[in-house]
């Protein structure tokens, strides 16, 4: 017979951010514990709300399954001593698993007989295994925690209550003060203390008291509340996913309603009006059908319909203080000048080991045109970069920036189409933060592109060279998605970037400029290096890539990132033909031998000692003479087309013979090979099992 089980973790209000990841990991701790003690389930379902984190599971065995384990203890010849007694080393290992001496039997493992017994354990009860659960509730683990009253157990918010039924019978342990029972806490305002009846009845019996315990029926009621009213006023509203989630993690009883701001506010750039909606009280922001900002929004309130319109009052106030604010700070903005604001940054500091903001796009604007003069930018682009390199981060200083962080760079492109700047330098101030996650959004515009990575790549360089470079653990200056950020513009622009020879140009240029720049680049050239490749990996896992096509790119000896996209492409598409893998291990074994061969010995046709050593030399020469110029696909296809020649030159050719000179000359003509290989890829790497 099985029942349901029902746990309920009741706390003081969580941080919306950490409900949904907090009862996912409560839910896979559950699911771990119950697969570890052996008690079958159908399924687990799981409520969460600002207030409470519980797990439901469906169908519980009322015991364990019975186990049958197979034991193995010594070798016979320990487990018997020299009167064929049994020793004290079996007696011991038999009374250790609850047997006697009559459940032994011998199994031979490589040769040696050994003592084994078969182990039977019968199932305990549900009930009594489920208190267990205690560790799994205490060993759950949040971004942020706080302790209380004298306890020194820490845990996202103090734990008021918790309830654990089985069935109809509370399963009882103790977390600090707190003990298991069956009465859970309906809405704070609205609801009453709840005394469940079973584990079947916790969802209906909270609804009655105003709590909508499952957050994705609760999220569904939202959207449903919200477009009733846009359909009521032929709205249009483009809900926010990740609003959506937080405000449903901020409620337990939602309830959509209306507010509306001053018409006057709409003089307000959009991104102004959206944030201030958006980012700090939690609304969404309404638009006609052709996407023109209204002045109204759409709020949740944590409660019914009781009294809605004071609600929304009080919201309106609270929107309209904000955005007296945005106005104010939008006017007195218009005031400074950019040069004005770009002096201030001279005492903006960037870091303390680094230097200022200004030194920072001082040495940016090096970077950019080292970039995009090897990009192919036109002269009128470059002298756009130029400019807009000049002032990027002028907005930094700016009243409405230091009130709304989040419109770093959007008022940047604002502001500066105000001041006359021209259109491609503004988009390129506010696209040199893209993207601003690991998959959002990228640049659109070749000079936004070369300013984002000249900027990402400056950061990288100057925190390598300070010595605050990411750890294992913790990467407090985002360093791996402002390279990962590098990595998916190249991608998207295909332009050839030769990594090292830009980095060694750029750092010779600052190291020229120290006083000017703020800092001297260390050398740090293979460590930044391997950082970005190490970028490039997590690039080319997300797009599914096969392991070893990924491992064959990263140790290749090829510095151009785009090279190293399109050997991953080559690969890819490649990896079911016909002939590679004769082709690959054709090449694998010229790799394992030519990569042994660290001279620099010059091949000499006249130590050859049969026809297919010259063919082999004569091919080589003419894939290496257009080596240079060509696609990593007709690399790839020149490389694999020797595989008749270098099959045949194995078979009639010994590589490691006594004469030294003969040798030296056979290894050099596979590590010319070898070399043409590695700058597609460590081909060796590929598995052609």
């Amino acid at each position: 017979m099985s029942e349901n089980l029902i746990v309920e973790i009741g706390l003081e209000e969580m941080p919306a951010y950490v409900v949904d990841s907090s009862i996912l990991q409560f839910e896979e701790k559950t699911k771990q514990f119950l697969q570890e003690n052996h008690l079958s389930f159908t399924e687990i379902n799981t409520f969460s709300t600002p207030r409470r984190l519980a797990i439901q599971v469906v169908d519980l065995a009322e015991k364990q399954a019975d186990t049958q384990e197979e034991v193995k203890g010594p070798a016979k010849k320990i487990a018997l001593d020299e009167n064929g007694d049994w020793s004290k080393a079996a007696q011991g290992f038999v009374r250790g698993q609850g047997l006697t001496t009559e459940d032994i039997y011998f199994k031979e493992i490589k040769g040696t007989e050994y003592v084994h017994v078969t182990k039977h354990t019968t199932g305990k009860k549900a009930l009594d295994v489920l208190a267990g659960l205690k560790d799994v509730i205490t060993s759950l683990s949040f971004p942020v925690t706080m302790h209380w009253n004298k306890f020194d157990f820490e845990y996202v918010r103090p734990i008021r209550w918790l309830v654990a039924l089985l069935g109809d019978q509370v399963v009882p342990f103790k977390i600090l003060d707190v003990t298991t029972d069956r009465m859970t806490y309906g809405h704070r305002f609205l609801g009453k203390q709840v005394e469940l009846a079973n584990a079947d009845a916790y969802e209906e019996q909270l609804q009655e008291q105003f709590v909508i315990a499952n957050r994705f029926k609760r999220q569904a009621l939202i959207t449903d509340q919200i477009q009733k009213i846009a359909d009521e006023y032929h709205w249009q509203i483009d809900i926010d996913e990740d609003l959506l989630a937080e405000v449903n993690n901020l409620v337990e009883y939602p309830t959509a309603f209306v507010g509306d701001f001053a018409d006057k506010y709409l003089s307000l750039p959009d991104e102004v009006l959206i944030t201030s909606m958006k980012e700090h009280q939690r609304y969404f922001d309404v638009k006609t059908s052709e996407g023109k900002l209204l002045p109204h929004f759409i709020s949740v309130r944590n409660g019914n319909q009781t009294k809605i319109e004071n609600v929304a009052q009080g919201n309106e106030k609270v929107l309209v203080a904000r955005l007296e604010d945005a106005e104010f700070f939008y006017q007195e903005d218009q005031n400074l000048t950019i040069d004005e604001c770009v002096e201030k940054l001279k005492n903006v500091t960037f870091h303390e080991k680094i230097g200022s903001m200004y030194e920072k796009m001082q040495r940016v604007q090096a970077d950019a045109q080292i970039i995009g003069e090897h990009v192919g930018l036109s002269a009128e682009e470059l002298s756009d970069l130029q400019r807009a390199a000049q002032i990027y981060k002028f907005d930094l200083v700016t009243n409405m920036v230091d009130e709304f962080p989040e419109l770093q760079g959007i008022m940047g492109e604002k502001y500066a189409l105000l001041k006359g700047e021209r259109p491609e330098v503004a988009q390129a101030i506010r696209e040199h933060y893209m993207p601003i996650s690991s998959e959002g959004e990228l640049p659109a515009s070749n000079i936004g592109a070369v300013l984002a990575i000249a900027d990402k790549l400056d950061s990288v360089l100057s925190f390598f060279a300070a010595g605050l470079k990411p750890k294992s653990s913790s990467d407090p200056y985002a360093l791996r998605r402002q390279t990962y950020g590098i990595v998916r513009i190249l991608a998207d622009k295909n332009w050839s970037f030769p990594f090292a020879a830009l980095q060694q140009k750029i750092e010779e240029t600052i190291n020229q400029n120290e006083r000017r720049y703020g800092i001297h680049l260390e050398d740090q050239a293979a460590e930044v290096r391997n950082f970005l490749k190490g970028r490039l990996r997590q690039f080319l896992l997300a797009k599914e890539y096969r392991h070893d096509v990924i491992d064959a790119v990263i140790d290749a000896e090829q510095e151009d990132i785009h090279q190293l996209f399109e050997a991953a492409h080559t690969l890819g598409k490649h990896l079911y033909d016909e002939d590679f893998k004769p082709s690959i291990e054709a090449l694998t074994r010229v790799m394992n031998l030519g990569q042994k061969d660290s001279s620099e010995t010059e091949i000499n046709p006249a130590l050859f000692e049969n026809e297919v050593e010259q063919s082999l030399y004569q091919a080589v020469k003419e894939v290496e003479e257009k080596f240079p110029t060509q696609t990593v696909e007709e690399s790839y296809q020149a490389l694999t087309s020797l595989r008749p020649l270098i099959e045949d030159y194995f078979d009639q050719t010994m590589v490691m013979v006594d004469d030294e000179a003969v040798r030296n000359n056979r290894l050099a003509q596979l590590r010319k090979i070898s070399k043409m290989a590695l700058a597609v890829a460590s081909l060796k790497d590929l598995v052609t099992k």
